[in-house]
């Protein structure tokens, strides 16, 4: 049945993918219309979410940004779809990295690299990193269920040679280039829920209380690797600009867990410029109220 169901849908993406971006954005246009209007995928959560995150937003301004948000992650959808067959000189004209010389300083003092980001705007590009630096990088992947699938989404998220590994593997990884001595830079999408039982730190975002994610601190504290942020804005529909930010180049310096705050932060602020562009579909705030109450 898998293999069916690889046979059936990968004609029709392969197909999509070869579309010139204009005709794409015609079609997300057309499926953005019945996403929202007549299917009305996960309206309830984003509304729910973006009313946690903004409470002082009036009923009028969060009805704005939900409706954006839906147009936006019908093109992140076909955007995502393209990567299958776009090519080097187009991704790198598409999604420019204002600072890459963050990256390539830390590259020369043998630093290894944790980069935290946000899902907000086009983060399945930043494959593309490996095309504008010489840094080995190495990106975690959560398995698919469709064994064909998951192959197809290796080959197109490594097409540039990003490294990709098995979330679970990422300390092994991590551990082996180590103990090599050998630098890498790991991409962290850090800004999503780990589960109840796995939190390790809770603290507000977007004035709610929850589980975030510490494995960028973790990273850096224990294997001693500089710690940076990338932000990715959309300039317009297609194309997008990411602004590199170190946040330190010594976590071990910093207070357990500051450097988690210092990134929570960071993205709030980015977040809170344009909220349309991140992944509000997500339960982010699912686990409000269940912190543990220490003893």
């Amino acid at each position: 049945m898998k293999l069916l169901a690889y046979y059936l849908f990968y004609p029709i993406i392969w197909l999509i993918s070869i579309l010139p971006f204009r005709i794409l954005y015609i079609k997300s246009t057309f499926l953005f219309y019945i996403t929202y209007y007549i299917i009305g995928y996960r309206k309830k959560i984003v509304m729910n979410n973006l009313k946690l995150a903004f409470p002082n937003k009036s009923a009028t301004e969060l009805k704005i940004i939900h409706k954006k948000f839906y147009r936006y992650f019908i093109d992140f959808i076909f955007e995502s779809i393209k990567t299958l067959t776009i090519s080097e000189k187009e991704i790198k004209s598409r999604y420019h990295f204002k600072n890459i010389k963050v990256i390539d300083d830390l590259y020369k003092k043998d630093k290894s690299i944790a980069l935290m980001m946000a899902h907000y705007g086009n983060w399945e590009w930043i494959i593309s990193l490996t095309l504008n630096t010489e840094m080995d990088s190495y990106a975690a992947y959560t398995k698919v269920n469709n064994p064909y699938f998951e192959r197809l989404v290796k080959k197109y998220r490594s097409k540039f040679g990003m490294h990709l590994i098995k979330a679970s593997e990422t300390t092994k990884t991590i551990l082996t280039n180590h103990k090599n001595n050998k630098t890498g830079l790991f991409v962290l999408a850090s800004d999503q829920s780990p589960t109840v039982e796995k939190a390790h730190y809770w603290r507000e975002f977007f004035g709610q209380k929850v589980p975030v994610h510490i494995g960028g601190d973790m990273i850096g504290r224990k294997f001693d690797y500089a710690v940076v942020n990338a932000n990715v804005t959309r300039v317009k529909r297609g194309y997008y600009e990411i602004d590199i930010e170190t946040i330190t180049e010594d976590a071990k310096s910093l207070p357990r867990n500051k450097v988690i705050d210092i990134y929570t932060d960071m993205i709030e602020k980015h977040i809170s410029k344009q909220p349309e562009f991140y992944l509000w579909s997500h339960k982010r705030f699912k686990h409000v109220g269940k912190e543990p109450k220490t003893t």
